[in-house]
């Protein structure tokens, strides 16, 4: 092609789109569009129940289709057009984008800007989209789509978020800026007489003020005039900001002409206006130049007050030459010389002066030498010790991204099918459905027709079960915030919820909480991150390979990818001894335990009995800490700390967070009953402003085990599948856990709420080379201690003749168990002779002061020094005769 007929082809082009022809037929077309979508959304009203099914499932696939018929008054277009604007749309306000249409096919037809039809558009979009959630928010208990899946998404999030009371208070927020920002009403209140003013004879200048000709408005140019307000004010402030002539203040002499003794000269003056005097022809004329403050300072006399019979004489007036200086005044701190004020009414000369800030010499009160030294102090950094630490990647975990599957349409209809079918059998008429499809777990939302009663669809759980063939059913009705009953029904293929995907979403990473963890995804596919410290302690419950372990393991996962070793430690305590070993190289990084303990991880019943009495020691002492501190809680201490208002030398120090994780609760309930139970109350009652928070898991949810002092103090719970419905009432005062599919589904609730959950899957090899990554780096010169417990068996009688009544009741039945098995354990006591752990100290410490068995030996079991029972009897008969 020639360069000639490219130029020919553009400027054809040009002139097409410069014709005026052109713009009137596109306008013509966004009129037809326009009366067309009208008249296919009135006819949506008459025929959405009729069409919506065919709608949905066909999509816009019904266009190809030949069997399909639609009732819509524009055909399958018609239905299909209005279908996807009110259902998956902005519902009813939809109509606004049939008034951006006409706007602007009017503004094509008539060649008017096409700036205002833009301006039209974006407000009239916001306008939608706050009217679709005001919509849903007053009629979400219609089954027809008012504010359509729009208005309805925000309206649950909002709910979910803030509640239905704090969802009503934003709307009217929003109408009421809305309503000031497009309508902008006028708020001045009126004028009253001065002695009703709340200020006495100061008052504000109304918005008439500044358009009169005695205000700003009559000594503005009408350039400055047009671009309102802030125009006219800064034209004035330029204008005072180049007078650079030395002013004079003098009143009016009594041969010239003044408004006060010649009213008719001026008929338009008022008091307070800036006035320019005429002058000699032979004398330039000079006036002084508007100042802003001037023109903006309120009167401090009533014009009223001025009596036209007052009239300023030659000594009165005085003139005061004004200096310049380069160093600025403060405009707050000078009076204007040209407003009258009290003095000037009582005939002394109103002088101009200035008020000086008080200088810091003339101040009585000291400054405080310490928080001077505390300013300059920079402030304290916790992770300055491991300031190296590198933070684990995700590269270290699995995505599992290739047993990842989709959901078959041709499962989601067949079930939706047999949901209608079955309800329909027992005479329970619905009038919608909605399917939400999630990892493990489809959500199917009906929307039962009015005069149906709740109670006989949940009773169809089991037939409805049958019907589909799926373990698993689960029916809420009605579900919280909606008007819907739910049945949950179990995916032929499950997804797998990757550890990976769930921490490398926003969600997580930028959650601004003090213990985030991620524990997988919704039904709806969203990630699930709570915060422990608020919740403020968990109990996890489910039966053996139900994905208890691997929610445990999550739940440390997420500390360690987001937590640096001085922010957090934990305290493990795994009775069943293989579940939590591969954390033990954590011991100078995130692990704390007590000083004369070998394993970081604590597996025997007596030791965990320590670490439970020695947590109790510490959250006295940081309670302690806390009081001398005058703060109520962790968060405020630890940030007093950094900024260095706290003295070490006091015995401060900064507090990291401790978490306390208990694989296996029941066995120590078990074997220790009321030495366990107390303490863990006790710590769960008292421990969240301190920063001590437990994690109690077991797979016997049983009202033994998980007493009714332990669960009023563990809001927060988790639970994978269990056996009963006794079980899962036990655990989460609901029924329904019995019912999950296991593999990680699992129910979550904190008060009311109870939301399932597909819980993320992480692996050993995942954990393990995480936890390598972690201690390859520098760590602590040593473990984060807690304090050493003095226990009562530890103040026996050593060092004492004992004698024969000092000694426990069971002290000779204990003496014989120990040297009959040659097995010198407080633990065996325990279990053999059902005692309490401080009464089997006690005994234990007594055979050692009487040389019966040897010193602690670590967690080995003492050495027994009495070799048969003839010795023993023999040493006991002498024992007893002295």
């Amino acid at each position: 092609m020639t360069r000639k007929k490219r130029k020919s082809k553009k400027k054809g082009f040009s002139q097409f789109l410069k014709d005026e022809r052109t713009w009137k037929i596109a306008g013509l077309l966004c009129l037809f569009l326009g009366l067309y979508l009208t008249i296919a959304f009135i006819s949506y009203f008459f025929t959405w129940e009729l069409d919506q099914d065919k709608v949905i499932n066909n999509s816009w696939s019904a266009m190809l289709e030949k069997d399909i018929t639609v009732d819509n008054w524009l055909g399958r277009l018609g239905a299909i057009t209005s279908n996807a604007f009110f259902y998956w749309g902005f519902g009813i306000s939809s109509f606004g984008f049939i008034a951006i249409l006409i706007k602007m096919g009017l503004s094509l037809v008539r060649n008017t800007p096409f700036i205002e039809v833009a301006k039209f558009a974006v407000h009239a979009i916001l306008i939608m989209a706050l009217c679709s959630v005001v919509i849903e928010f007053v009629m979400s208990s219609s089954k027809f789509s008012w504010g359509g899946v729009m208005g309805q998404s925000v309206f649950i999030w909002m709910t979910n978020f803030v509640g239905k009371l704090g969802l009503l208070l934003l709307i009217a927020l929003v109408l009421g800026v809305t309503a000031i920002w497009f309508v902008n009403p006028k708020l001045s209140p009126v004028l009253a007489e001065a002695s009703d003013k709340p200020f006495g004879k100061f008052s504000l200048p109304s918005f008439d003020f500044f358009h009169s000709s005695e205000g700003v408005a009559g000594r503005v140019s009408k350039k400055a005039e047009k671009r309102g307000y802030f125009g006219r004010l800064e034209e004035m402030m330029s204008e005072s900001e180049s007078d650079d002539e030395v002013a004079t203040a003098t009143a009016a002499p009594n041969d010239k002409v003044s408004p006060l003794n010649n009213p008719t000269a001026f008929p338009d003056y008022q008091p307070g206006m800036d006035l320019a005097l005429p002058a000699d022809d032979e004398k330039p004329k000079a006036r002084q130049k508007p100042k802003v403050l001037q023109d903006l300072m309120l009167d401090l006399v009533n014009p009223d007050e001025i009596k036209d019979e007052v009239k300023p004489t030659q000594e009165e007036t005085v003139s005061v030459p004004i200096e310049t200086s380069s160093a600025p005044v403060a405009e707050s701190n000078v009076i204007n010389p040209a407003i009258p004020g009290p003095a000037a009414a009582a005939g002394v000369p109103d002088l101009p002066f200035e008020v000086a800030d008080k200088p810091e010499g003339d101040s009585k009160v000291l400054p405080v030498q310490e928080e001077e030294d505390i300013s300059t102090l920079t402030p304290y950094d916790p992770t300055a010790d491991l300031s190296n630490y590198n933070y684990p990647s995700v590269e270290l975990l699995e995505d599992y991204a290739d047993r990842k599957v989709t959901i078959d349409r041709e499962e989601l209809e067949a079930n939706k099918n047999q949901i209608v079918e079955t309800l329909s059998h027992y005479k329970v008429s619905i009038t919608g459905i909605r399917a939400t499809i999630g990892p493990t777990v489809t959500l199917y939302e009906i929307i039962p027709k009015p005069g149906t009663k709740i109670k006989s669809i949940k009773s169809l759980e089991n037939d409805i079960a049958l019907s589909l063939s799926a373990l698993g059913i689960r029916i809420i009705a009605p579900i919280p915030g909606k008007g819907t009953i739910g049945i949950e029904v179990p995916n032929k293929k499950k997804n797998i919820v990757a550890f990976k995907e769930v921490i490398n979403n926003d969600k997580f990473m930028k959650a601004k909480m003090a213990l985030p963890i991620a524990l997988g995804k919704t039904i709806a596919n969203e990630i699930f991150v709570a915060d422990l410290a608020k919740m403020p302690h968990l109990l996890i419950a489910g039966a053996t390979g139900q994905g208890k372990s691997v929610g445990i393991n999550v739940i440390l996962m997420s500390l360690l990818y987001k937590q640096h070793p001085s922010q957090v430690k934990i305290v493990m305590i795994d009775p069943k001894k293989v579940e939590l070993f591969p954390y033990s190289k954590l011991d100078k990084h995130f692990l704390t335990f007590l000083p004369d303990q070998e394993e970081p991880i604590i597996t025997d019943t007596a030791k965990a009995i320590h670490t439970l009495n020695s947590l109790t020691l510490e959250m006295d002492n940081r309670y302690d800490l806390l009081k001398k501190a005058r703060v109520r809680n962790i968060k405020e201490y630890n940030k007093k700390y950094v900024d260095r208002k706290l003295n070490p030398n006091d015995g401060h120090k900064y507090m990291p967070y401790i978490v306390l994780v208990i694989d296996e609760f029941a066995d120590l309930i078990m074997t220790a009953g009321k030495e366990i139970e107390l303490p863990i109350a006790r710590l769960a009652q008292l421990s969240r402003a301190i920063g001590i928070h437990l994690i109690i898991a077991t797979q016997r949810p049983t009202t033994n085990i998980i007493t009714g002092m332990i669960k009023a103090n563990f809001p927060a719970r988790m639970s994978f599948k269990v056996t009963s419905n006794i079980d899962s009432r036990t655990i989460l005062d609901h029924k329904g856990a019995e019912q999950l599919v296991g593999m990680g589904d699992m129910l979550f609730t904190i008060g009311a709420d109870l939301i399932r959950i597909q819980c993320a899957f992480v692996d050993t090899p995942e954990v393990e080379r995480v936890i390598d990554h972690i201690d390859e780096q520098q760590s602590y010169p040593q473990p984060y201690f807690l304090p050493e417990v003095v226990d009562e068996a530890d103040i026996s009688g050593k060092g004492q003749n004992l004698k024969w009544s000092d000694l426990d009741s069971m002290f000779e039945e204990a003496a014989r168990l120990v040297v009959g098995g040659q097995h010198g354990s407080t633990s065996m006591i325990q279990r053999k002779l059902q005692l309490g752990y401080n009464r089997a100290g006690r005994i234990m410490d007594q055979m050692c002061t009487l040389g019966i068995v040897g010193d602690t030996n670590g967690s080995k079991p003492r050495e027994v020094l009495f070799h048969s029972e003839i010795e023993l009897n023999q040493y006991l008969k002498h024992l007893k005769e002295q």
